[in-house]
C-alpha cells in the first residue's frame, strides 16, 4: 500500500473518530449555554395581538372568534380545570393547544411561535387537552325534544316529525407503531379510528363516541355507544345511513335505491317511486351532519391527518 495513502487514511481516521466528536461536543456545549427562545415576539404578545387586533386575527389563528375563545378560557378557569402559571396565563395555554390542532403544528413550530421549550409546549398541550375533554358534558348535550322548525316543511312533515337529529360514522387518521396497526386498517387500506357522531338540526354535536378501530363497522360502534350511555328518548329517532340497521330508534334509507343528493342529481329526473322519494327526503334532511363534519375537519386539519401523538391523545383530540 502507498505509505502516503496510509498516512492520509490514518489522519482521516483520527479526524473522524477523535477530532470531529470533540468539535461537536464543544459546539453543543456552547449552544446549550445560549438561550434559544429569546425573541421579542413572545407567545403572550402574539396571543394578545390576536385577541385585541383585527377581528379576523383570532379566527384565522385559533379558528374561533374572540368572544368564543374568551368564553372557553373563562369556563376553564371557572371549573378550575386550568390556572395561570408563573410563565403562562390560561389564554396562552389554550392558544398553544388551539394553534396546534388548527394548524396541525409540530412541537418545533409551537416552540418558535410561542417562545417556550419543547417540554413546556408538550406539557401545556396535554393539560389543555385533558381540561377540554372534561368539558364534554358542558358543551355536548342531548338534543331538544321540541320539534325543530325544519321538520314542519311540507317535504318532511309528518313523516319525520319525531326526528331529533342524525348519526354518522367518520374516520379520523391514526399514527400507530407497526405492532398496533392491524385492527385500525379500514376499507380504504389506511389507518384510522371510527368515530360515531350525533348531531341535531342546529348543527350542534349531541354525542361523540371515539376510539374504535378503523376496521369496526358503524353499526358496531353505535351498539357500543348505546352500551355506554348514548340514549334515544322513547318515540324519537335519528337518521342514519344504509350502514346501520333500520329500527324504531334509527331510521335508515332503502338499500339498493339511489340515495345521496349527488346520485339523485346525476339522473336529472324526479324520483320514480316511493322508495326514491323517501331516500331523497331522507338525504336532504340528513345532509347537515356530513356538512358540519366537513366544516370541522376544514377548521381543524389535525382531524384529517395522522398526528404524532400517543393513541390516547389521538382519541381525545377527536
Amino acid at each position: 500500500m502507498n505509505p502516503s495513502y496510509r498516512r492520509r487514511s490514518e489522519s482521516d481516521y483520527e479526524f473522524i473518530h477523535f477530532v470531529l466528536p470533540t468539535l461537536e461536543d464543544a459546539s453543543q456545549s456552547s449552544s446549550s449555554k445560549k438561550p434559544m427562545h429569546t425573541s421579542k415576539l413572545s407567545g403572550a404578545w402574539r396571543v394578545q395581538e390576536s385577541l385585541t387586533g383585527h377581528e379576523s386575527l383570532c379566527k384565522r389563528t385559533f379558528r374561533m372568534e374572540v368572544d368564543i375563545f374568551q368564553a372557553l378560557v373563562d369556563k376553564l378557569r371557572e371549573k378550575k380545570l386550568l390556572a395561570d402559571s408563573k410563565v403562562l396565563a390560561v389564554e396562552e395555554q389554550v392558544a398553544i393547544f388551539l394553534y396546534a390542532v388548527s394548524k396541525n403544528a409540530t412541537n418545533e413550530t409551537l416552540q418558535d411561535w410561542f417562545q417556550h421549550s419543547a417540554e413546556t409546549i408538550s406539557r401545556r398541550f396535554g393539560l389543555v387537552l385533558d381540561a377540554i375533554t372534561r368539558l364534554t358534558n358542558v358543551y355536548i348535550r342531548p338534543p331538544s325534544l321540541n320539534p325543530h322548525p325544519i321538520l314542519s316543511k311540507p317535504q318532511f312533515y309528518p313523516f319525520f316529525q319525531n326526528c331529533i337529529g342524525a348519526i354518522h360514522g367518520t374516520h379520523i387518521p391514526m399514527f400507530l407503531s407497526p405492532g398496533q396497526q392491524e385492527p385500525y386498517g379500514n376499507r380504504k387500506q389506511t389507518l384510522s379510528q371510527n368515530v360515531m357522531v350525533a348531531c341535531d338540526f342546529d348543527l350542534k354535536f349531541v354525542h361523540v363516541h371515539a376510539g374504535w378501530e378503523g376496521s369496526a363497522s358503524d353499526a358496531r360502534v353505535l351498539q357500543d355507544a348505546l352500551n355506554h350511555g348514548f340514549h334515544v328518548p322513547h318515540g324519537n329517532f335519528y337518521l342514519v345511513d344504509a350502514g346501520y340497521a333500520n329500527t324504531p330508534q334509527f331510521l335508515a334509507p332503502y338499500r339498493g335505491t339511489r340515495y345521496h343528493l349527488k346520485e339523485q342529481g346525476e339522473v336529472r329526473q324526479r324520483p320514480q317511486n316511493y322508495k326514491e322519494l323517501f331516500n331523497l327526503r331522507h338525504a336532504q334532511l340528513r345532509n347537515h351532519i356530513e356538512r358540519i363534519i366537513g366544516i370541522l375537519k376544514m377548521r381543524f386539519p389535525i382531524l384529517k391527518v395522522a398526528a404524532h401523538y400517543s393513541v390516547d391523545k389521538q382519541i381525545d383530540i377527536s
